[in-house]
């Protein structure tokens, strides 16, 4: 039995070939990554966008971007942008992802991809005819934790794999970002919050065959909470839940006929499996019993924008960490949990 899980194979952030990336949207989520990308990379943050030129002129300035715009059409004409991050509201990634694609520039599309997958197909569709990079940022999956349960996955050091439960609450309705009520921006906890356990289940079960969902709506008709039962590819089964009306311990596992791997720790708020966190092995008659720590917990976002570097400086269609498949089909399940809800967006 092994004594030590395999270190993580995620290389150096500063490796990463430097492009100059323009960001659409200055709210909370584009300030984590600028934070993130100036502290751990020498990726350029070339330029921000808003429809508030004064907020994306705050953003610059917070943030050292050499130019501030105040509209998305002029960021993505900018020849100095090698590749745009997206971090506007769900709402928004579809037009804007083609805007930038229709431009010339690679994409970085914050998670959910899109509202839905006819959307999602859409952008993958226009980027792939252009021989351009769209990549969602689902930062989770670009991870070194995560490529270390990537490796115990492929060594099979679990075994065959039962099940997977994974969580995800945060108190975040009703006295949250406003976006979360809105129908028309793509509110609710499912794209926001689900979609991390979704993600997860179908990259620990490979693939999802099957979903089942139940849960609640708010008065403004987007979900509050789902509990989402899976099956996976090789029948494994996943268990999975969201909320934005609670916090949760929002801590996840694989379990397999060998062993387990637990992510993050319920008594530790710092400590959140889609994060940066600990990752714990434990065999199943428990005489083994081991756990890795990522050396620090805060950013992590910049991982997936470095990999996205590696893969447009490469000329590569997709990253075989978050294939452009993948991605989409995580969008038809998220699709399929609405549609058992009952949660519909205007103009779907």
């Amino acid at each position: 039995m092994t004594t030590t899980l395999p270190a993580p194979r995620t290389p150096d952030p500063r490796s990463a070939p430097t492009l100059r990336w323009g960001i659409l949207g200055p709210g909370y989520i584009a300030r984590e990554m600028a934070t993130a990308l100036r502290a751990e990379t020498d990726q350029v943050i070339q330029a921000v966008a808003s429809r508030d030129l004064g907020r994306a002129r705050t953003f610059a300035d917070d943030f050292g971007a050499h130019t501030a715009y105040g509209s998305y059409e002029e960021l993505v004409a900018d020849p100095d942008v090698d590749a745009v991050y997206i971090a506007t509201p769900h709402s928004e990634h579809h037009p804007q992802a083609l805007l930038a694609l229709d431009a010339g520039k690679p994409v970085l599309v914050e998670k959910a991809f899109a509202r839905n997958a006819a959307e999602a197909r859409e952008v993958l569709d226009t980027a792939a005819d252009k021989g351009l990079l769209a990549m969602e940022a689902m930062w989770t999956r670009f991870l070194p934790g995560v490529d270390i349960v990537r490796q115990c996955l492929e060594q099979g050091l679990l075994g065959g794999v039962e099940n997977v439960f994974a969580d995800h609450g945060q108190p975040l309705y009703p006295n949250g970002p406003q976006r979360l009520s809105d129908p028309a921006l793509a509110g609710g906890a499912l794209l926001d919050l689900g979609i991390y356990p979704t993600s997860f289940a179908s990259f620990a079960l490979g693939g999802l065959d099957t979903v089942t969902a139940t849960g609640r709506l708010t008065a403004e008709g987007v979900d509050a909470e789902e509990t989402i039962l899976v099956t996976g590819k090789g029948g494994g089964r996943g268990l999975l839940h969201a909320t934005m009306t609670s916090r949760t311990p929002t801590t996840a596992s694989i379990n397999g006929t060998a062993g387990r791997l637990e992510l993050g720790d319920p008594d530790d708020p710092n400590n959140r499996w889609y994060a940066p966190s600990r990752v714990r092995f434990v065999s199943r008659d428990a005489g083994t019993d081991i756990s890795w720590e990522p050396e620090r917990r805060e950013h992590g976002l910049h991982f997936e924008v470095c990999e996205a570097a590696r893969v447009i400086d490469a000329g590569l269609a997709e990253s075989p960490l978050l294939p452009a498949a993948e991605t989409l089909r995580i969008m038809e399940v998220l699709d399929e949990v609405r549609a058992q809800l009952g949660v519909r967006y205007p103009g779907e």
